[in-house]
Order: C-alpha cells, then sequence, then structure tokens
C-alpha cells in the first residue's frame, strides 16, 4: 500500500470489474472509425495512442484493432510521415487547438484527402500491429500484408528524412510523446516565448483539465512558435536542420524505432518477406544509440540537443524505455534496472506505484503536472515489456499490478500521482483502458471476452 494513498494491495483488486470499466470505456470512445484519446479533451485520432488502443482492442474485438491501426495509415503522407492527429471532419475546427485551420496539412503536396497535423509521434505502430496479427488468428497474415508496406514507409521515413547522422531527431516536443518533459527545458527555452499569440489562439486543453496539470502559457506559446515556424516551412525537415530552433535525439524514441523495426522483421517472416533487413536496422540503430546516448555516470539513456550538440543531464521516464531492446549489453541492462529500483524512480518499492516520468529527487519534479512527474500507464508498460525482454520477470510482473492498482485506486485517469495514486488529467482515457485490459489479459492464464458484451463481437479465450 502506497502511504497516504487510496491505491488497493494487489489481492483486493477486483480484475473482472476493471476490465468491464475498461471495456465500456473503449466502446463508448470509438467514433465509428477509430478511438478517440477522450471524447472531451481529445476529440480525433492520436497516432501512439491507437497504437495503445489496438493492444487492448485485440483482446476482445480484433478486428476492431486492426481498423483503428488501417483507419491511422490512411492519415499517411506521401513520404511516409504518420501525423501525430488525423482529424475527424465531423468535430468543430475549433474544439481542439490547434486543430485543422492551424496545421493547413491540406495545402502540401502529398497530403492524404483529410486534414492531419504535420508532426509526428514515437513509431509504437509496428509493436501494435505485430499484436493484432496474433490476435486475429487465422486472419491475421492478410492483416499483416496489408500493413506492412505503410509501416516499413514509417520507419524509412524516419531514415530518410529525421536522421542526424545514425539516430532520428525530433523537431517539436510533441513529437516525442512525453510532450512536457523537463528534459525539453533547455532546448526549448532556447525558443521565444511570445504570449501575445494567445490573443489569436484558445488553448482549449485549461477548459477540461485545471492548469496545475498542463503545460504553462509560456511554455505552450513555444509550441506554438515552432509548430507554425514548420508548418510555414511546408513541413521541411532539411528547413529545420538548417534554421529550426529545435531539434533533439530523444532515447526513447529512438529505441522504439529499433524495436519496431524488430516486430517488422517477425511480419516479415510471417508473410515470407525478407526480414534480415530489418533485423540489421534494429542492430544499428541499437549501437548508435548505446554509444551515442548511454551515459555511464547517469546509469540512463539521456536526450541530445542537437543545436548545442549536448547530452541533456535529465533523468526521464525516456532514459528507462530503451530497455525494450534485447541486444542491450547486459552492464547497461543491470545499471537500467539499478537506475530503476533506485532513489530517482524508486520502481517496485511500496512507496511509489508504477514508473515515475521525472526524477523523484529533482527540483522540479512535479506529481501532477503533464510529464513532469506522473506515472503514467504507457510508459511504465514499456518498462515493464524492457524488463521481460531481459528476464526481470518478477519486476516487470510488479510495475503491470502498478498499472491496474493504481486504475483500480483513481479510475482510468490519464496520469497519476505516482506517490498518493491519485489520477489527474482526463477522465476515461483510452490507452489506460486499453492497456488495463492488456496487462489484465497477459498476466491471466485464462481471459474470456464475455466481458464485452455489447457489439456483438464473438468470445474467445486468450491465455
Amino acid at each position: 500500500m502506497v502511504v497516504g494513498s487510496a491505491v488497493p494491495a494487489a489481492g483486493e483488486l477486483d480484475h473482472e470489474r476493471l476490465v468491464r470499466a475498461a471495456v465500456r470505456v473503449l466502446i463508448e470512445n470509438w467514433h465509428g472509425h477509430a478511438t478517440v484519446p477522450s471524447r472531451r479533451l481529445y476529440p480525433h485520432q492520436w497516432s501512439w495512442d491507437s497504437a495503445f488502443i489496438a493492444l487492448g482492442l485485440k483482446h476482445f474485438a480484433p478486428r476492431r484493432a486492426a481498423a483503428e491501426l488501417l483507419s491511422l495509415f490512411g492519415a499517411q503522407w506521401d513520404d511516409g510521415r504518420l501525423p501525430h492527429i488525423a482529424f475527424n471532419p465531423a468535430v468543430a475546427d475549433d474544439a481542439y487547438f490547434p486543430g485543422p485551420s492551424f496545421w493547413r496539412s491540406m495545402s502540401i503536396d502529398g497530403h492524404p484527402p483529410i486534414d492531419t497535423s504535420g508532426i509526428i509521434q514515437p513509431p509504437v505502430h509496428a509493436i501494435a500491429a505485430a499484436a493484432v496479427v496474433e490476435g486475429l488468428g487465422s486472419e491475421g497474415p492478410a492483416f499483416a500484408a496489408r500493413i506492412y508496406p505503410y509501416l516499413v514507409a514509417q520507419n524509412a521515413y524516419l531514415r530518410k528524412r529525421r536522421s542526424v547522422g545514425e539516430l532520428a531527431a525530433v523537431v517539436h516536443p510533441w513529437e516525442t510523446g512525453l510532450d512536457n518533459s523537463p528534459a525539453w527545458d533547455t532546448p526549448l527555452h532556447a525558443v521565444p516565448s511570445d504570449l501575445s499569440l494567445f490573443q489569436t489562439y484558445t488553448r482549449r486543453d485549461l477548459e477540461h483539465a485545471r492548469a496545475s496539470e498542463r503545460p504553462t502559457n509560456e511554455d505552450y506559446s513555444r509550441y506554438i512558435r515552432l509548430a507554425l515556424a514548420y508548418r510555414d516551412s511546408s513541413y521541411d525537415d532539411d528547413w529545420v536542420r538548417r534554421d529550426g530552433e529545435f531539434l533533439v535525439v530523444d532515447p526513447a524514441f529512438n529505441a522504439l524505432w529499433a524495436w519496431s523495426e524488430l516486430a517488422l522483421a517477425d511480419m516479415a517472416r510471417a508473410i515470407d518477406r525478407d526480414a534480415d533487413g530489418h533485423s540489421a536496422e534494429a542492430a544499428r540503430i541499437t549501437a548508435a544509440m548505446v554509444d551515442q546516448l548511454w551515459h555511464g555516470a547517469s546509469g540512463l539513456f539521456l536526450a541530445r540537443d542537437e543545436l548545442s550538440g549536448r547530452l541533456r543531464p535529465e533523468r526521464t521516464v525516456a532514459g528507462l524505455i530503451p530497455l525494450v531492446l534485447p541486444a542491450l549489453p547486459a552492464t547497461i541492462v543491470t545499471a537500467l534496472c539499478a537506475t530503476l529500483t533506485g532513489k530517482s524512480f524508486q520502481a517496485g518499492r511500496d512507496a511509489v506505484r508504477g514508473v515515475p516520468s521525472f526524477d523523484l529527487t529533482d527540483p522540479r519534479y512535479d506529481p501532477q503536472r503533464y510529464w513532469r512527474g506522473p506515472s503514467w500507464l504507457n510508459t511504465t508498460w514499456l518498462v515493464a515489456s524492457g524488463l521481460r525482454a531481459h528476464g526481470q520477470e518478477a519486476l516487470a510482473r510488479r510495475l503491470q499490478d502498478d498499472m491496474v492498482a493504481l486504475v483500480a485506486g483513481a479510475g482510468l485517469r490519464e496520469y497519476f500521482n505516482p506517490r498518493t495514486g491519485s489520477g489527474h488529467g482526463t477522465s476515461n482515457f483510452s490507452w489506460s483502458a486499453a492497456l488495463l485490459i492488456h496487462v489484465v489479459a497477459e498476466s491471466s492464464q485464462r481471459w474470456t471476452s464475455q466481458v464485452a458484451g455489447p457489439g456483438g463481437w464473438s468470445t474467445r479465450t486468450s491465455g
């Protein structure tokens, strides 16, 4: 039990009730072709959200999981980029900011016939697609053959358009998925803040979440400036490398890129394609990360600010996510596990639930503000998956138990205070629901989809 929290002990959890509630959220957040992260705060389709959502759907509605991913790739640009938002034309332009009229994507050559943003998010989609292939059973190979070319194009875009040396760079904090991480403070604060922008634009997020839980106006104005500059360059990645104000190599983004290549290798073998190129690419990225981003004194992988050429010292969950890579040297795995369970993150200890997104001992740690301290289910699941890849089963299971316990105590919230277990951000959050289903399904010897109820989905057993 976490001291001072309402997080229940593992033996007190009603898994069936929790899964039913999670399934209900995914049903309610389905909009006919895709699942929104949240009906109120995030009313469109988000890129890496859909990948995590597919992991949950595959257990009780695998065809819907396939549709989720294929719908998202319907928004892929001709250059291979997969935008971080695919806008629903049935939703008002001003329902979310920045909306379609801000990004002006339809004016770009090679854009699909729907409105999207112009930036990307971490490439977790091949990992999700491989899981959906498994969930589809006999229908899996047909889905794999259909989605495989889109996934290949997505990773080719990173290699051809985003590489700085051997690793991929992000051009906006939103592309990391860890939008407001303290690791971006110094690179972002080199971008001038123009609060007069809010005379033109209105932050819709503050209508649905407390200001104390969201990025500050000062930081948000910098986000807007970066997005406007990228838009006004016609989303030219060469321009960003030459004249941009934010260019960062993120360890989590690159680790997920390498992991996705391993998933593509598995899919390629399943559909009689050549897997060797994917395996070689994963090995290349992993080696470059070890050579360029590993910081032994910190016991973490660190982000690199390309404009200064320096590693950022902030200790964030992004530096632990490379555990997903099975070819990491054993010495690095040992050091990462020590960091994970040490004073900065305290994972597996009774005083903390999940993996905090930022160093608990840093003065900037904030357990309620977006990516500046809270535990999130997606990053906790990624770290747990990495632990399992290296035989750290007991700690991986503890982190998955933490995920379930956090939901049991606070509901399907966007993120959680790692010490008290209180829920923050929006409620009925789709990837929290999906990953709750996923970890319960994977940890149970026998789990049935009878919890699905409405929708006419067939009952199947996973275990």
